[in-house]
């Protein structure tokens, strides 16, 4: 049953008014729906993922989301060009080099959104 669902991310924000901006301005997407307790956005191939208020913004630090792209470092450059600022790692077995890494032949980069969500770009094989 659940291996012909599709999914979806759910993203907590103190705000949502600033979350909704950061996404539209920022990352340049257009909610599918705007309710009082979500801002959906659908994207290609029936993905989508949700932005919700909350006060309970209890963080597990790692990738909450991510978006499967074509070109990483195309990508990086275009979204900085709109004032994303990208993570930079240096740990054992993960190094960013201008926001992007290249580990076991997959390429990625990182970003908070206005919420301090991690997001992922990561590169389409």
């Amino acid at each position: 049953m659940l291996s012909q669902a599709r999914v979806h991310a759910s993203l907590p924000a103190a705000d949502l008014a600033r979350a909704r901006a950061f996404y539209e301005e920022k990352l340049g997407l257009s909610p599918s729906e705007v309710n009082p307790w979500a801002v959906v956005y659908e994207l290609e191939g029936g993905t989508r993922f949700s932005v919700f208020p909350t006060p309970n913004m209890a963080r597990a630090g790692h990738t909450q989301m991510g978006f499967a792209v074509a070109d990483v470092r195309a990508a990086v450059a275009e979204l900085k060009e709109r004032g994303v600022v990208f993570e930079e790692y240096d740990l054992p077995g993960l190094k960013t080099i201008n926001g992007v890494a290249q580990a076991e032949g997959r390429t990625a980069a990182w970003f908070k959104d206005s919420e301090d969500n991690v997001i992922e770009l990561i590169e389409r094989e």
